[in-house]
């Protein structure tokens, strides 16, 4: 997204309505129904306080927590989790824990949101006379067509979405325009409604009602999509997405208050039947469903995207494996990620053909949600602490306000993990997987050895100049991950004099440096021995995706550009004929080696490490790197060796 659309204009807005939207814009779909269902009735006492619990949830968990404070938490403007995390993670190790669960529930739950928005569509066409017979819910063409859209879905991601992607705001704004206007006309009929607005209302439904409580379970519906107003914060700005919710909210509860206008107009309103479509006139039922699938198709595309931006940032934080990660188009932030792509695919057509109905999806969704939601309650209060500076007294309230709110959901939603053990394999997976390559990583860095590069300049300045050792490579090229320029990893050093010499005219280190702001692409260059060895350090932002041999050959050519270069071939029978050098990456990659005594947890860790990055790319192919020009060098990782074997020698006969 360019950068003068961040800013607060009417084109803004409008994206806006297309990108962060829909997934919380789809909710009147089902959530009024579910709550007066798991109530067990639609007299007034019951329509009331579920719309009362509505509005005040948006009011707190929307509008309070996430439009006005958490979007304050901009990492140069962008926003999730991760960017979060990266702004609070230097006041604590053990933060990354919660950004680690918030990140896997909210792509875990992630794949009940198309199906059970999709579903509650196409189950709308049911109140069609021609059609009741055919679509009835759960049947097998609700089916057929729900999976159909999901994997055409999804089997378009690879192409990108800068095409459809500008008639997502139009088709949004027709959806929240249709929600508030089907709402006024029942609200006209039945005013008295407004006064659902107080919260006495959805007081009294919590507290009187014999499953008052768990009935928070049913009212989370209404904000799930919360989270994503704060994740596509790069995408859109903190103020087009403000001022858009103004209209959203009052969209939305125009809509909850007609269909609770509805409800409460019928002689005897029945729980089974949708409010939604309900008040939608006969003759515009079918342009209704059509429009409210489009809606939901773009709210799925938000999670989608969404999704994939997560898993990129995790794998520049070291919170994933390195995956492939590709631009199916020119617009920045847009990426596409296969595996989690076709994952999320069959995710989604296994939960549909699981839970079959829009009705038995609402069971099972939400509680990941408010674990996520947990999770970055958590991080907030650090980063209006520690970043913002606001006063202690005020921020424990804000916490407590919150703690006490989500925990409060997240108890009522627990009675839902009966429901969802189908989502236990996915959930944990993301979970454990994310966690292990973390703490793996931190393993690995313990046994890291630098030493001084000076130390070892005179011997690579002999050694170049030793014609008794074949060349192996005109320019030699490391990846270090020394922060410090004057240090290099003493196995680099091994791998250069004492595997097998590697002769070379030039030697280069390549370092890259994961900086917490998302988009920063810089470079420096030093010239550590003239002509002999050089540093260049990237400053790579975390939305960045690291193609080393791209960004080598563009410092390259600036460096040709300004003179402080020479590739020209070094090989007498060559250089004569000005032909290019030729370069040669080397890659070290660390394999488990069987010489180790592990401690049980370490163990499993490190053998989980290996197992999970075994299924990943290799480190070739995450860094860019063309085949022809790198060489693969495997170091065994020797954490703790072992000391003491009992062998003995015998005296020969």
């Amino acid at each position: 997204m360019n950068s003068h659309l961040r800013k607060l204009s009417a084109g803004g807005v409008l994206i806006t309505l297309g990108i962060i939207f829909g997934d919380i814009g789809t909710s009147p779909l089902y959530a009024l129904q579910t709550i007066l269902k798991e109530g067990g009735g639609a007299d007034q006492f019951m329509v009331l306080g579920a719309v009362s619990c509505i509005f005040w949830t948006l009011t707190l968990q929307t509008t309070f927590k996430y439009i006005f404070i958490t979007l304050q938490a901009d990492n140069r403007g962008e926003g999730g989790i991760f960017s979060l995390y990266a702004l609070v993670r230097r006041y604590g190790k053990w933060l990354a824990i919660p950004a680690i669960i918030g990140a896997g529930t909210l792509l875990a739950d992630g794949i009940i949101t198309p199906p059970i928005s999709v579903t509650s569509a196409i189950e709308g066409l049911a109140l069609v006379p021609a059609l009741s017979k055919v679509i009835v819910p759960g049947n097998d063409i609700i089916l057929i067509v729900v999976i159909a859209i999901i994997i055409l879905l999804f089997f378009f991601q690879q192409f990108g979405t800068n095409v459809v992607g500008a008639a997502f705001g139009p088709v949004m704004l027709v959806w929240f325009v249709m929600l508030a206007s089907l709402g006024m006309i029942q609200v006209a009929h039945y005013p008295m409604i407004f006064k659902a607005l107080n919260p006495v209302y959805g007081f009294d439904l919590l507290v009187k009602h014999p499953n008052g409580f768990w009935l928070l379970g049913a009212v989370f519906l209404c904000t799930t999509g919360a989270e994503a107003l704060y994740s596509d914060l790069g995408h859109c700005g903190r103020k087009n997405i403000q001022v858009s919710w103004i209209f959203v909210k009052t969209a939305l509860m125009l809509n909850y208050l007609g269909q609770a206008a509805w409800v409460l107009s019928q002689p005897k309103a029945d729980v089974n039947v949708n409010p939604f479509f309900a008040i939608v006139p006969h003759g515009f039922v079918i342009p209704a469903v059509g429009i409210a699938t489009l809606a939901t198709i773009i709210a799925s595309q938000a999670l989608i995207s969404g999704s994939f931006t997560l898993i990129s940032e995790a794998v520049s934080m070291n919170f994933w494996p390195r995956i492939t990660i590709k631009y199916p188009s020119n617009i920045r932030g847009q990426i596409y990620i296969p595996s989690i792509n076709w994952i999320l695919c069959f995710g989604c057509i296994a939960v549909s053909l699981y839970f079959r109905t829009a009705e038995a999806m609402t069971a099972a969704y939400g509680f990941s949600i408010t674990i996520a939601m947990l999770s970055t309650t958590i991080l907030m209060f650090y980063f209006m602490r520690y970043v913002k500076h606001w006063p202690l007294w005020l921020v424990v309230i804000i916490l407590c306000v919150f703690l006490t709110v989500e925990s409060s959901f997240f108890v009522a939603n627990s009675v839902k993990i009966v429901k969802r053990l189908f989502f236990l394999v996915f959930e944990v997976g993301l979970i454990f997987t994310m966690y292990i390559w973390f703490r793996a990583r931190k393993i690995n860095n313990r046994f890291l050895a630098f030493v001084e590069l000076k130390d070892y300049i005179p011997m690579l300045n002999s050694m170049s100049q030793d014609q008794g050792i074949p060349k192996y490579a005109t320019h030699l090229i490391y990846l270090t991950k020394a922060n410090n320029s004057k240090q290099i990893e003493q196995k680099i050093i091994y791998s250069i004099l004492s595997r097998k010499p590697k002769r070379a005219d030039v030697y280069w280190f390549v370092h890259i440096e994961r900086t917490d702001e998302p988009f920063t692409m810089e470079y420096t260059v030093e010239e550590l021995e003239h002509e002999k060895v050089i540093r260049v350090e990237f400053r790579l932002g975390f939305r960045i995706n690291p193609r080393v041999n791209v960004l080598f050959r563009k410092v390259v050519e600036e460096m040709i550009q300004r003179n402080e270069l020479d590739i020209t071939s070094k090989y007498q029978s060559l250089s004569s004929y000005h032909l290019p050098a030729d370069f040669q990456f080397v890659i070290m990659e660390k394999f488990l080696s069987y010489n180790n005594e592990f401690s049980v947890k370490e163990g499993f860790i490190l053998r989980s490490y290996f197992w999970i990055k075994s299924l990943g790319l290799s480190e070739a192919k995450a860094f860019g790197l063309d085949t022809s020009e790198t060489r693969v060098e495997k170091i065994p990782l020797v954490v703790n060796p072992v000391t003491h074997t009992n062998l003995h020698r015998v005296p020969v006969n």
